[in-house]
């Protein structure tokens, strides 16, 4: 009896200890920032970003920095995804890092 509780026990504790480091791993690299987390300075313009500057986000690729080029102009950063220009799993990872300033009308 003693080892059937002893093993209980045991059981009881690694499952807490797996859902506990599994809700850690979420939270650490679930991949989005609060906004607060970039700087306004810091982010980039999908309108008016260079390829070099695009691939300067966390996360983004050449593959999905090409796509951002060759879909705008964007009237927001949400027609990234609207579009498909990238999916919702990249969208989330690099859309704190991205403004979407429309030209200025003359």
């Amino acid at each position: 009896m003693v080892k059937i509780t002893r093993a209980l026990a045991v059981g009881i504790a690694f499952c807490c200890l797996v859902t506990t480091s599994a809700s850690q791993v979420d939270r650490d690299y679930s991949g989005s920032h609060p906004p607060s987390a970039v700087p306004p300075e810091l982010r980039i313009d999908v309108n008016h970003a260079t390829l070099d500057e695009l691939l300067k986000v966390p996360g983004m690729t050449r593959s999905w920095a090409s796509r951002i080029l060759r879909f705008r102009p964007y009237r927001s950063k949400q027609d990234l995804l609207d579009e498909g220009v990238v999916p919702g799993d990249v969208y989330s990872r690099i859309r704190d890092y991205l403004i979407a300033h429309r030209a200025k009308s003359s």
